[in-house]
């Protein structure tokens, strides 16, 4: 099956620039649209997401910074690559629009080879973060389907989560640490996938065998998690809950 071309959006305000870029871009083989504003590119974006955008810095109306800093703050958009367009000596937006969150410049004229191999490497890199992402979010519905098994303990996944992570900002917590207590408290009983229903939905007392079938559930969900990086710092949280 033949992955579709890359969608690029070129922003800037400056029309010859837009279809010089458009030229080079749809050159190699990637999918091109381009705006005149930073409120344009925000319609065009609402519409169809792109796969990576060019930004201009210096553009009337909401600047290239800002639309940069709106879209990183955005959980719909955040993971799309920005990539600024600045002069030459214009080191000051450079620093501003990397602090804004994004991902590279180009300093103006870009060069077609330049352009063509920091495009690939962003846009690959962007489709791996991507599927890591995707991968979470299917653990984490498989998780929840696991919780379903068992009516006692009906939103206990969704009520832990959501506690973690305001407990972890009472703390002032990271970024990466808050969200690892969310997932950790989707995923702490990932392991009772092991474990038969029977065991888990028995309405009377376990027998000794049957206890330590469940006892074993953290080590279980650890062992399921090892494989994705992206979980490494949610694995303890999984393993240890008890």
């Amino acid at each position: 099956m033949t992955t579709p071309a890359a969608r690029i959006l070129i922003v800037d305000d400056d029309l010859l620039v837009r279809e010089t870029m458009r030229d080079y871009i749809e050159h190699l083989g990637y999918s091109v649209r381009d705006s005149p504003s930073a409120e344009d590119a925000l319609a065009q974006i609402v519409t169809e997401a792109p796969d990576l955008i060019l930004l201009d810095v210096r553009m009337p109306g909401i600047t290239g910074i800002e639309l940069c800093r709106q879209l990183k703050a955005d959980q719909a958009t955040h993971l799309i690559p920005i990539v600024l367009l600045t002069a030459e000596r214009e080191l000051d937006s450079r620093v501003a629009g990397l602090a804004a969150g994004a991902d590279d410049y180009f300093t103006k004229p870009v060069h077609p080879r330049e352009l063509g191999a920091r495009l690939r490497s962003l846009i690959r890199l962007k489709r791996v973060v991507q599927e890591l992402e995707e991968a979470e979010s299917l653990i984490t519905s498989l998780a929840l389907t696991i919780e379903a098994r068992d009516p006692y303990t009906s939103g206990h996944c969704v009520r832990l989560a959501n506690l973690a992570v305001q407990f972890g900002e009472r703390l002032g917590l990271g970024e990466d640490e808050l969200k690892a207590l969310r997932l950790g408290g989707f995923l702490h009983d990932l392991g009772k996938i092991a474990v038969p229903d029977g065991i888990l939905l028995k309405p009377g007392p376990l027998t000794s065998d049957e206890r330590q079938l469940i006892q074993e559930h953290p080590g279980a969900g650890d062992r399921l998690a090892a494989p994705m990086r992206t979980l490494s710092l949610v694995r303890p949280i999984i393993r240890h809950h008890h």
